[in-house]
């Protein structure tokens, strides 16, 4: 049994091969790297990534990348494509191989296929004397010193480096084509990611009632309207719908303490009178922030000038942006 000290210096050390093999795979960018880019932003066709063994796993994050980033992409595995597969490919594709050695079987039956189909092949290649270096238009250096597996024998190290690789395409790609935030959020809809980027405030109003009384309301009414729309707070608005102040539960339990005789009070004594807002077509990300720094529950929402509705943290809570 291993000591607690050996395998964390087994753990650090792996990390440390892997990070210096990543470091060496960027002092390799050069001019190929830059025509690799420039080839698939010219392309009107998508990107086949293809790999075999690890390179295949690899190769399907690095397809999945590109296409969450804005360049369409398909993963084909090298020893089905010799198989059939081959029929997806069409005229203006671009395949990326990744091959450690660049000399599998796999990897020596597929290579002349695709150059004989006029397809422009891009070679992520560990090996640059290798069979694939030699038949691709261009070359992604993956070379690594050796793998961190102590035997040299299991692909770690050169893995790594393949998916760096691979996501410093997919970012140049990114940056090059103006990728911004709402185009990712059009390919990533699902899970609190995807609703950070698109949910508006306006969205979650929208699912609330809309309390709101005149500055000339009794204390009785404004607990009724308070208790009757569950949100823990009430808008005071003029006849314009313009927002005069808000109540909160905070702000009644305060009355209570600090008020002998409630029957003659009004809303408007009662009320904060600067209370915060946020504009209904603002990003719901927005008004967490604002709820956050301002340490509140409840966010009134406005249309330009007038009341849209009201936010409460548990919105938040509830569609996972918290």
């Amino acid at each position: 049994m291993e000591s607690k000290k050996s395998i964390i210096q087994s753990a650090v050390s792996t990390l440390e091969l892997e990070a210096a093999a990543i470091l060496n795979v960027a002092k390799n960018i050069n001019d190929d790297f830059e025509k690799v880019v420039s080839t698939i932003l010219q392309s009107e066709g998508r990107v086949i990534v293809t790999g075999i063994g690890k390179s295949a796993i690899i190769a399907q994050k690095i397809v999945a990348t590109f296409n969450s980033t804005g360049t369409p992409a398909i993963f084909m595995h090298a020893a089905d494509a010799i198989h059939g597969d081959l029929g997806m490919i069409q005229i203006n594709d671009i395949i990326i191989c990744l091959s450690k050695s660049g000399n599998t079987p796999e990897i020596k039956v597929l290579a002349p296929l695709l150059n004989n189909a006029g397809n422009k092949l891009i070679g992520m290649v560990g090996n640059l004397n290798s069979f694939l270096a030699q038949q691709a238009d261009l070359i992604l250096n993956a070379s690594v010193e050796k793998e961190a597996c102590p035997h040299n024998l299991a692909p770690t190290t050169s893995t790594t480096a393949q998916l760096a690789l691979g996501d410093a395409l997919a970012i140049c790609l990114l940056e090059c084509r103006k990728f911004n935030e709402s185009d990712f959020a059009k390919y990533h809809p699902g899970g609190s990611l995807g609703k950070k980027l698109y949910l508006k405030a306006r969205d979650l109003a929208l699912t609330n009632e809309k309390p709101s009384i005149k500055p000339s309301a009794s204390v009785k009414e404004v607990l009724i309207e308070i208790s009757k729309n569950r949100l823990g707070a009430v808008a005071v608005i003029d006849d314009e719908n313009r927002i005069l102040g808000i109540i909160t539960d905070g702000d009644i339990r305060r009355m209570l303490e600090n008020n002998g005789n409630i029957a003659t009070l009004k809303a408007e004594d009662i009320m904060g009178r600067n209370p915060k807002s946020i504009q209904h077509d603002a990003l719901a990300v927005e008004a967490l922030e604002l709820i956050k720094f301002n340490n509140i529950t409840q966010l009134l929402v406005l249309d330009q000038k007038t009341y849209f509705g009201i936010i409460h943290l548990h919105d938040l809570l509830n569609e996972g942006i918290v």
